[in-house]
């Protein structure tokens, strides 16, 4: 009896095991499509992995769109990511952009919060897309 119920402590934990290696391999999936999406400038692919929660909430206006539209990403380059709690994850990534209309290169720091929904199975950014905006 007693092999029997350690057989079966042990399928356990190997079963926890697999479902945590399902959940970081989906996160690194999702971080590399992500950043996939913004190193070939396509912000309305990158838009999909913001959490629809905060898409109905913070819908992207027309002078960001026109924004997003007037650069070429030039480089995308995350560090990270670093576990923030159990669900929750944090990565920060330098973007290099270049002004279509001048070729004027400025680059901005996107600071990445990323949450993990166990009904849905996927990563969400909380943090929303990057704001591009030239600092002056």
């Amino acid at each position: 009896m007693r092999r029997i119920v350690l057989v079966g402590a042990a399928l356990l934990l190997l079963a926890g095991c697999g479902t945590l290696q399902k959940k970081d391999s989906l996160r690194d999936q999702t971080l590399e499509g992500y950043g996939a999406a913004l190193r070939w400038g396509d912000f309305q692919s990158a838009w999909q992995y913001v959490d629809p929660a905060v898409r109905a909430a913070h819908p992207l206006t027309d002078q960001q769109k026109a924004l997003y539209n007037t650069v070429r990403v030039a480089e995308y380059d995350a560090s990270g990511p670093m576990a923030t709690g159990p669900d929750t994850i944090e990565q920060t990534a330098t973007i290099g952009l270049i002004v279509k209309s001048s070729q004027r290169v400025y680059s901005v720091m996107d600071h990445q919060t990323w949450h993990w929904d166990a009904q849905a199975k996927r990563w969400w950014l909380e943090s929303g897309l990057p704001d591009i905006s030239p600092q002056q």
